[in-house]
Parts: structure tokens; C-alpha cells; sequence
């Protein structure tokens, strides 16, 4: 069985390289229809990367819990939830988490005038938790806080109204108060066309120390408590907590760091806890995408197959009288029947190879890839195997497909009328 498949195999490569004309003309259509099948399934892979990374800069990784603690009879104790927030992260292992301040107004002296700018208070691994992109410099360290000036982050707005200055000679910015922070600029995060306005990140303790140093709001000092919290429990409003912890067990996560932050604050206390990255939605952003792909996918490799059938029949009809003379020497009906169905596959498979590595060509191509992310994917998507293999699968079948009719079309073909055709 093996030797007769492989002879067979062995006779459609050559009927293959006998009729070049053929050939050609069929790997130019399904070499088409599969380069357009695999560029559609790989491009569409890209899109969804970029619909996942937008989503995950706004809403974080999945998953992403976030945390709110309040007290209906007065404000938290900050420094007893950040306390007890520390220690829960330490206690489950969790190595990604953060604070966050928005909107936090600073003033600071651009060339020539002073001018407010919103700064958020974040840890270092925010960056991390939602994809925060560079266009120069570096996000903060752990490091960073030992700074006795305080690290920024700006957007590019803001450092060109600094001046541009190179990134390379940490930059320095004045922070106005009393007294005046002199903070440096160590990484800078890009501007889209509507961003207009200079904003900035500053880690958490170096806001809120900054804040606390404000006219109306000093520091409080002899309890050394950045979050301003005291003996008593008084302070602004907190932080909102977030952690990125793993998808398959962020639900049970989610009830024990509830359950500890609420046992740590006691009685009073109400600590609230959800998903906020975009995977907790009840619906796909990425189907859309997905339905889009999978239509133009199927529109091609119907346009291909028609194709590639019309050729077959229209090969086999001129091949009628060959096929005559080789029934009278002996073949037999399933010899022909797999033969001329294996030319089929054999060209097919051919052409997919063609067709897929044309379509690797254009899609890793930087130039395209510039285009179809606008710089805004991080982690772009290496070359889909699935891609690859769909395309060579989909020749390969559609060979065997588009080749049994004109393969049935021979079989039935009487010896005697051949050879007279």
C-alpha cells in the first residue's frame, strides 16, 4: 500500500512538471487565494493584539483587580490600609500591584511661565499592569524611590514645552510650592495627536509628600506617614489599590484579600473588590475582528477553489485521449482516479507553500507592521503557525477536492472513445 501511494505520488510530480502550462496556472490561483487566506488570518491576529493592548493600557491586564475601601462613619485609616494591603500582597505572593492618584494638580515652571499640570501618583508596577509606553527613557524602579529628587515620567507634550532637552542628561523640572522640589525627568511616554494638554506620573509617596507640603496641608511630620493618615485615621481620600493576579483564580483571590483587608480595618469598614480589566465584560470586543476575518477568509478560498476547479475540468477534457491510451495499456480505473486527483494535491500543496511564505514576506515586513499597529503594539505577534498551517491545509484539501470531480470525469470515461476523442 505505502509503495503504491508513494508511486503514485512519484507519477503526479512528474505529470506535474510535464504540464508546466498547467501548473502554472493553477499555483498562480491558489497561490493567490492562499496568500490572501493566511495574510487575512495573520493580519487579523495583529489587530486583535492591538484591540487586546489598547484595552489592557486602559483597563489594565486580565486579571485586574481593583480595590475600594471606605468607612460610612468617617474617613479610612490609610496608613492601616496600606498596612494591611502590603502584607496581603506579601501573604498570596502577588507581585504585581499599585496605587493610584488621578488628577493630582502641581505646578510647575516651564520656560517662561508657570503653567498646572495633572500628575497621577503610581507604583512601579503600573507601568507593567497597563502596558505603559516609552518613547524615550525609562519607567520607575524600586530604586526610584531613594531618589531625593523626585522621578517623571512626562508625555511628550511636556517635554516639548520643556525645551526637548535630551533625556540622556536627566532633565530637571521645578515643582512650585513652599518649598520649591526640584524633580527629574527619567522617561517619557508618547503624545497622541489630541493630546495637547502636559501630564506626568510621579510615584505615589513623592506626590503625596509633595502634596502634603502644600500651603494648607503640611506633612505630617512627627508620625513620618506619607499618606497623611495620623494616630487618629484622618487623611484624604486613598488611593485605589490594584493587582494583576492570575485569570483562573482571580475569583478566589478576590474573596481573600477582601476578606483580610476587612478583618485588618475592623468594624466600619466596607472594602469593595472587582475586575476592571476588559476580559470581566460580558461581551467580546475582539468579535467583531474575529467575524470580519473569518468572512473574508471563507470569500477567498471560495474565489480560489472555483478557480482552481475550472482549470482541473478544463485540463482533464484535453487530457481525455492521454488518459484512453493509458487505460488500454493497463491502468486501472483507481490508479487513473488517484492519479489525476494527486496532480491536483501535489500542485496545490506547492502553491500553498508559495503562498504562505509570500504572505510571511508581507506581514513581518516592518514597514507594514509600522502601519497596521501605528507604534501603538508593544508585543507584536510573532508569524501565527496556525496561519501557516491553515493556509498549507486548506491548498492541500482544497487540491483533493477540486481534483476528485475531474478525477471521477476520467474514470467514467470509456477506453475506446478516448482513444477516438
Amino acid at each position: 500500500m505505502i509503495s503504491s501511494f508513494v508511486g503514485t505520488v512519484l507519477e503526479a510530480w512528474q505529470e506535474v512538471r510535464i504540464h508546466k502550462t498547467r501548473v502554472m496556472l493553477s499555483l498562480v490561483g491558489v497561490a493567490l487565494a492562499v496568500f490572501s487566506l493566511t495574510t487575512v488570518v495573520a493580519l487579523g491576529s495583529v489587530m486583535q493584539q492591538t484591540i487586546t493592548e489598547q484595552n489592557e493600557r486602559s483597563s489594565g491586564r486580565p486579571a485586574t483587580l481593583s480595590v475600594y475601601a471606605y468607612n460610612e462613619a468617617g474617613e479610612i485609616d490609610q496608613a492601616a490600609l496600606m498596612d494591611a494591603w502590603d502584607a496581603t500582597m506579601d501573604r498570596y505572593s502577588i507581585g504585581y500591584s499599585s496605587r493610584l492618584i488621578q488628577g493630582e494638580i502641581l505646578r510647575f515652571q516651564f520656560t517662561g511661565a508657570a503653567q498646572n499640570v495633572s500628575v497621577n501618583g503610581v507604583d512601579p508596577a503600573y507601568g507593567e499592569m497597563y502596558r505603559v509606553q516609552l518613547a524615550q527613557g525609562s519607567w520607575f524602579t524600586e530604586g526610584d524611590a531613594q531618589r531625593l529628587a523626585p522621578a517623571l515620567v512626562i508625555n511628550e507634550t511636556m517635554w516639548q514645552q520643556l525645551g526637548s532637552p535630551d533625556i540622556a542628561t536627566h532633565p530637571t523640572v521645578t515643582i512650585l510650592g513652599k518649598p520649591d522640589t526640584v524633580a527629574v525627568v527619567i522617561g517619557i511616554t508618547p503624545s497622541s495627536e489630541w493630546d495637547t494638554l502636559p501630564n506626568a506620573y510621579m510615584l505615589t509617596d513623592s506626590l503625596l509628600a509633595i502634596k502634603q507640603a502644600q500651603p494648607g496641608q503640611p506633612a505630617d511630620v512627627q508620625g513620618g506617614n506619607p499618606m497623611g493618615g495620623g494616630p487618629g485615621g484622618g487623611g484624604s481620600i486613598p488611593p485605589q489599590l490594584s493587582a494583576w493576579v492570575p485569570p483562573e483564580i482571580s475569583d478566589d483571590l478576590g474573596t481573600l484579600i477582601k476578606r483580610d483587608l476587612s478583618l485588618a480595618l475592623g468594624e466600619g469598614a466596607t472594602v469593595d473588590i472587582a475586575r476592571s480589566d476588559w476580559m470581566s465584560f460580558d461581551y467580546d470586543p475582539l468579535q467583531s475582528v474575529k467575524v470580519a476575518v473569518s468572512g473574508i477568509a471563507g470569500l477567498v478560498l471560495l474565489l480560489g477553489g472555483l478557480s482552481l476547479l475550472n482549470i482541473s475540468m478544463v485540463t482533464v477534457k484535453h487530457r481525455i485521449r492521454e488518459i484512453g491510451i493509458r487505460r488500454s495499456f493497463g491502468a486501472t480505473a483507481s490508479r487513473v482516479f488517484f492519479g489525476v486527483m494527486m496532480e491536483s494535491i501535489v500542485a496545490t500543496f506547492v502553491a500553498g507553500v508559495v503562498g504562505v511564505m509570500a504572505s510571511i514576506v508581507v506581514v513581518k515586513n516592518p514597514i507594514v507592521e509600522n502601519l497596521l499597529t501605528n507604534g501603538e503594539v508593544s508585543d507584536f505577534p510573532a508569524f501565527p503557525v496556525d496561519a501557516a498551517l491553515i493556509g498549507i491545509g486548506i491548498a492541500t484539501l482544497l487540491g483533493a477536492l477540486t481534483g476528485l470531480l475531474p478525477a471521477l470525469v476520467a474514470v467514467r470515461v470509456k477506453v475506446i472513445d478516448a482513444i477516438r476523442y
